[in-house]
């Protein structure tokens, strides 16, 4: 079965290429060379982002002499990592997709699929890398206000890492394909593509139908025949946007350049890092330690702790694919190792991503604030309150599921054993008071702080608990730009697609619709929780609140939904469409961060979204639980 496992080698590719590598070797050779090629400036751009990042806070805070330059520097460092890291995830098999249906087929089926996805990718791959060019030379009459160079500088990197997944891409089909497999993919790619260019005239006609057929049936299908998800996403846009509007295909790349381009978006790689350097050191084995010696004789107790994890360290960047990195690799290792499964491990997870989406800072309360004029500082408070009823209903699913866990092999631990462990544990525990405690100080913002994460937990490593192997440097610096690569190349994919269906003018549709409804306050927040777990699974947060907020909140004001209540309810909804599978890009980011194949996480995470619903519900019928304390 095909896995989004972020160990190298994985997939069935790769595992068909072996049969050929004797015959092929010039293909494995030169894979090899531009894995290396590519690895090596990625991890030192990830090495300059920590460094720059750092800079920019002691040159602010300690000589007061705020470097102007820095986030700007940051941000073009940014795109090459997330290019470069999109090429390493690409060459290693490691781009998130799912396999659910795939995986039940006979090997030799699998195998031909295997290669139909990588000849889709390669398609998609071709059709942008020349707009790709073009968007880059364009931004050559843009001078960044900082630095003052030309923007072609950062840009540059979206054609340089396309074309270099190009050749991964090629690279990989003789790899994994036979001549007759290879041609016969290419054929049948090239033959869907071909259709759809011979029915453009009918699809014009068809108008907003073909939303339905590109971002449903197309992407759908995709998906199910399991070509990467970021893959799956851009060539849907692409064909629709070329097919059924006059919209220049370079508009696509700027999208894309705008998903993936999001400052706030660096606390990704970092906290993904940062997770790594935390394994590492040795200091999630102490804290793990200590709260398993708490709660590990409880029955699902790391699962409990997970959820509270969850909770409490969404207040620091503001993004839920980095607060998942930063939670996932510090409990994941020791809650496998008391049984836990793989499939519920990632189900919970992502679950408490949908969770915690109305705790402060988060981004998407910030969007709503900005655009819809209520108070971003009522939001933060009305927050708070509906995170904690999410939170219970998903310890009432873990106490359910793990109600009868046999914890007959598990001793109590004593309140010496409890206090040793928690004495040990103390410098661990403090990492995440003195992140909160630099965001709330002032000291750095929230994509600075992961670094500040990052020297604590290094000066941790080497003086307190003399743990520090620096042979792991170099592998965790490439495994930390693949995984980012991966994630964001998913929301700039998902980027382009919000603003198709921006332009498209579904969004005006839809609030005409929704202001014709009868039957008041309930069935409004109703159909608007059913609307947006279906938008928040097509659509990222922000686009999807920069879309429709200014539209529905001045519907819900008419019809008496306090705007706090509205916008609890919305992103709560929302967010239950971005973590739950089959589309929901959340659920993939989750797979990619714990390093599980999207596969296994299917079946247990229904159990958890009927809770984040039956939650939702609870919250939207109580407006006391968003707007009491106001």
């Amino acid at each position: 079965m095909t896995s989004v496992s972020h160990t190298p080698h994985v997939d069935t590719g790769l595992a068909a290429g072996r049969s050929q590598a004797n015959s092929r070797r010039w293909v494995v050779t030169a894979n090899m060379v531009l894995g290396h090629a590519v690895a090596v400036p990625a991890a030192l751009l990830v090495l300059a982002e920590i460094v720059v990042l750092s800079a920019g806070i002691v040159g602010r805070y300690v000589f007061r002499s705020p470097i102007v330059w820095s986030d700007e520097f940051a941000g073009i460092l940014f795109l090459w990592l997330a290019m470069l890291g999109s090429v390493i995830a690409f060459q290693r098999g490691e781009h998130m997709r799912m396999t659910a249906i795939v995986g039940v087929l006979s090997a030799e089926l699998r195998a031909f699929l295997d290669v139909i996805a990588a000849a889709a990718s390669l398609a998609f791959l071709v059709l942008v890398v020349w707009p790709a060019y073009e968007f880059a030379a364009d931004e050559a009459f843009v001078t960044t206000p900082a630095l003052e160079i030309v923007n072609t500088w950062r840009a540059a990197a979206l054609p340089i890492g396309i074309g270099l997944m190009l050749i991964a891409a090629v690279l990989r089909l003789i790899r994994i394909a036979s001549l007759r497999s290879l041609l016969a993919s290419l054929a049948i790619v090239a033959g869907i593509i071909g259709t759809f260019i011979l029915l453009a005239p009918v699809l014009k006609a068809l108008g907003n139908l073909n939303l339905l057929i590109f971002f449903v049936f197309v992407v759908g299908a995709m998906v199910f025949a399991a070509v990467p998800i970021a893959f799956a996403f851009g060539l849907a846009t692409v064909g629709y946007l070329a097919l059924t509007t006059s919209t220049p295909d370079v508009v696509m790349i700027g999208r894309m350049d705008e998903g993936m381009s999001h400052l706030i978006l660096l606390a990704v790689p970092l906290f993904v890092f940062l997770g790594l350097l935390i394994e590492m050191t040795g200091m999630a084995r102490a804290m793990v330690s200590f709260l398993a010696s708490l709660l590990g004789h409880v029955r699902g107790g790391l699962h409990y702790v997970l959820v509270g994890a969850m909770y409490l360290v969404s207040g620091i960047s503001g993004s839920k694919a980095a607060d998942m990195a930063a939670v996932a690799p510090v409990l994941f290792p020791e809650m496998r190792q008391r049984g836990a499964k793989p499939g519920d491990l990632v189900a919970l997870l992502a679950a408490t991503g949908a969770q915690t989406e109305t705790i402060p800072p988060s981004l998407v309360l910030i969007t709503i604030g900005s655009v819809t004029g209520v108070s971003i500082s009522a939001l933060f408070t009305g927050g708070l309150l509906p995170g904690v009823v999410l939170a219970i209903m998903l310890a009432a699913v873990v106490w359910w599921r793990y109600r009868r866990e046999d914890l007959s092999h598990v001793k109590r631990a004593t309140g010496r054993q409890i206090g040793r462990a928690f004495v040990i544990a103390i410098p661990a525990i403090a990492l995440p008071f003195v992140i909160r405690t630099a965001v709330v100080e002032g000291v750095a913002t929230a994509t600075e702080v992961s670094t500040i994460g990052i020297l604590y937990s290094a000066c941790a490593g080497l003086f307190i608990y003399r743990q520090f192997d620096w042979r792991r440097i170099y592998p965790m610096l490439v495994e930390t730009a693949s995984l980012s690569g991966a994630i964001l190349l998913i929301i700039g994919a998902a980027t382009g697609m919000a603003w198709a269906l921006t332009q498209s003018g579904f969004s005006a549709s839809l609030a005409k619709f929704m202001t014709s409804l009868p039957g008041g306050v309930p069935v409004f927040l109703a159909v608007t929780i059913v609307t947006f777990v279906i938008l928040g699974s097509v659509l990222e947060g922000i686009p999807a609140i920069v879309l429709f907020g200014p539209l529905l909140f001045p519907i819900a004001r008419q019809v008496g939904v306090h705007d706090v209540h509205y916008a609890m309810v919305v992103v709560l909804a929302m967010g239950i469409g971005l973590f739950a599978p089959p589309f929901g890009v959340g659920y993939y980011a989750a797979c990619a961060i714990s390093r599980i194949n999207p596969d296994e996480g299917m079946k247990p995470i229904v159990g958890y979204m009927i809770a984040l619903l039956i939650g939702t519900l609870i919250v939207a019928a109580v407006p006391w639980l968003s707007i009491g304390f106001l």
